[in-house]
């Protein structure tokens, strides 16, 4: 188009179209002399003027990084510059200049003076965790250790244990298996990890209900639920045997580990008794906001009055943590083992790794920058580690069903033993086939968009997210039972005319003989009804969620006659979020962060959900095959 022959508005601006913009007339518009200027462009005159005899001037503004004020503000260590440019003098003027108000004098002392708090915080526990006839030594030890490592390492590299730790790896274990021929490498790991099996699980001695016969049916149903998710494989010749060998090894192990050996009893014991205790802290807040007497008088009974006090207070504790890089360090610990051990992509590492630590949305945005990238076998990873752990945002759920009266320290090993297990039956159900974008690296990007300004804002955010997971799980329970309620009534009455009576119709009973295979082969006993009463559990928290039906285990009568190896079994076989509502979640969640990939999301769901809850179901039959002392782990407390 010939911009010359439109008309023009009265700016002196030649060869534009007209603009009716009022601001662009002549009269209000703002002219001055510029400064940077000559005389003869002043004139009009268009000829180029180039300047001579300057040399060429850095930029004043800093270049930002890592520790910038508007990205890490509990990092700042600087202030602002003093000078501020004036982009029409041309020169700087500190007149005006002020400190920046978001400077922490706080976080400046201690970067100056962290050398000292250190140690006195070495001392501190030094001092609390000195060993006594109560608390024996190893736990004091452990936790003493923990420390004094985690601060050495704030000023030694790691590299110091990590290198001689690669030198005798390299030199003993890579040296061996050099040896063996490659083809021959995996079936012979198959076998050790068989062999392992067999061992770990039939040559302690039996007790009560724990023989050997229902050892073999829980093993028998672990390579039923193997075997059965080969035989459904998406491409069975790109299955990754290494993954799914490892997976199930490191699974058993971390079994053998925590209900075998007596310093991972302690271990997992204290860890419970630590969780167990946080809900004291938690009665205080509400004997202030109730008369004094309530938590004690109605708290046995008050679901309102013991789970969800708990869960706003651990939420906000969690989000502290968070908030310090606490719980980041830990889940990348995690997460290098698994990336390392298991050959998974780095951002099925990370997710797998922070799922019994945190809820199924909160690991997803732990890699959110790379999930509109991840592989489809990625995406089914990524939601079958959220249905295969029940740590819901910032382990609240766990919490709650500890003070319900869940044995803590089977909630615990089933949740760690999970990781290792939805990493081997999702890449069994859907292994890798395309290129991954996290192969080779384990990282866990920052969250700047939520970052808190400080520790008293990370722990107030704390509070109102607890709050909104309190709210929401107490509307979640109410709906859902009221709902399960009129089902129950209509098929209750449906019933009647069937002459189905006793017991009388009800979804329990519906799904209790659906998931009575299930419960069969992983190793129930055959008596007592406890088949029909586990299969029910399973069925409803299939159904329903592992809330109800956790609730259902430890308060309703039907249950209380289990025996202690039935209640161990179904304590691990509810341990996951592999349910309808948390599908749901699931979609939403990583719908909303990445919407490119919202349909490839809800194709890979319905899998994704059988793979986690089969994934909850190995932990159940490596309970059943190792645990002896069975009572130990259906109890509430484990005393310490």
């Amino acid at each position: 188009m010939d911009v010359t022959s439109q008309a023009h508005n009265s700016s002196p601006q030649r060869h534009v179209q007209k603009n009716d913009d009022p601001a662009l007339d002549s009269p209000n518009e703002h002219t001055h002399g510029h400064l940077h200027h000559s005389a003869h462009a002043e004139k009009g005159r268009h000829s180029t003027e180039y300047s001579k005899g300057v040399t060429y001037e850095a930029s004043n503004v800093p270049a930002q990084d890592s520790h910038h004020q508007n990205v890490h503000r509990r990092h700042l260590t600087s202030a602002l510059p003093s000078t501020i440019p004036d982009a029409e003098k041309g020169d700087f003027s500190r007149e005006g200049s002020e400190e920046d108000p978001r400077t922490h004098t706080l976080s400046d002392c201690y970067q100056k003076y962290r050398v000292f708090f250190h140690l006195f915080i070495w001392l501190l526990f030094t001092g609390l965790t000195y060993p006594n006839s109560r608390t024996g030594w190893l736990k004091p030890f452990l936790l003493w250790l923990a420390i004094t490592l985690r601060l050495l390492f704030l000023y030694i590299p790691i590299t110091i244990i990590s290198k001689p730790m690669h030198l005798v790896w390299n030199t003993t274990a890579v040296r061996l298996v050099s040896f063996i021929p490659e083809r021959m490498r995996l079936p012979l790991g198959a076998v050790v990890v068989v062999a392992v099996l067999l061992i770990g699980g039939f040559a302690s001695p039996e007790s009560q209900d724990n023989t050997r016969a229902n050892r073999a049916v829980s093993l028998f149903g672990l390579l039923v639920i193997i075997s059965a998710m080969y035989a459904t494989s998406r491409n069975r010749k790109a299955v990754k045997w290494h993954t799914v060998i490892v997976g199930m090894f490191v699974q058993f192990i971390i079994a053998l580990f925590v209900l075998r050996s007596g310093v991972g009893y302690d271990i997992f014991s204290f860890i419970s008794e630590l969780a167990r205790s946080l809900l004291g802290f938690a009665d205080q807040g509400t004997s202030f906001l109730t008369a004094g007497t309530v938590p004690s008088e109605f708290g046995q009974g008050w679901f309102l009055v013991t789970v969800l006090p708990a869960i706003i207070f651990f939420v906000a504790l969690v989000q502290l943590l968070y908030y310090w890089g606490t719980l980041q360090w830990l889940i990348q610990k995690f997460a290098v083992f698994f990336f390392w051990s298991m050959r998974v992509s780095g951002a099925e590492a990370v997710v797998a790794a922070a799922s019994p630590f945190i809820g199924q949305g909160e690991s997803a945005m732990l890699i959110k920058p790379f999930v509109a990238h991840l592989t489809q076998a990625e995406l089914h990873q990524v939601m079958c580690s959220g249905f295969a752990t029940i740590a819901s945002p910032s382990g609240s759920v766990l919490v709650a069903y500890i003070a319900i009266g869940v044995n803590g320290q089977a909630l615990i090993s089933s949740c760690v033993m999970s990781i290792p297990a939805s990493l081997a039956i999702s890449k069994l159900r859907y292994p890798e086939t395309e290129e991954t974008l996290t192969t080779g690296r384990c990282v866990i990007p920052e969250d700047d968009e939520h970052l808190a300004a400080n520790s008293l804002h990370a722990f107030a955010n704390g509070a109102w997210l607890g709050l909104k997971i309190a709210g929401m799980i107490l509307a979640a329970l109410l709906c859902i039972l009221a709902f399960l309620g009129l089902v129950n009534g209509l098929l209750t009455w449906w019933g009647r005319y069937l002459n189905i009576n006793d017991p009388p119709l009800t979804v329990e009973l519906i799904v209790g003989y659906i998931c009575y295979p299930l419960a069969f082969l992983l190793g129930v006993p055959r008596s007592n009804g406890d088949l029909l009463k586990v299969a029910q559990l399973i069925g409803t928290k299939l159904v329903a969620n592992e809330f109800v039906a956790y609730n259902l285990l430890q308060t309703d009568p039907a249950y209380a006659d289990l025996s202690p190896r039935s209640r161990l079994i179904a304590t691990y076989a509810l341990c996951g979020f592999a349910n309808l509502g948390s599908l749901g979640t699931q979609i939403g969640v990583l719908s909303q962060i990445a919407p490119s990939r919202a349909g490839d999301v809800s194709r890979l769901a319905i899998s994704a959900l059988i793979a986690g809850a089969l994934s909850t179901l190995t932990s159940a039959s490596i309970a059943g095959l190792l645990v002896t002392d069975q009572a130990a782990y259906t109890s509430p407390a484990v005393s310490g």
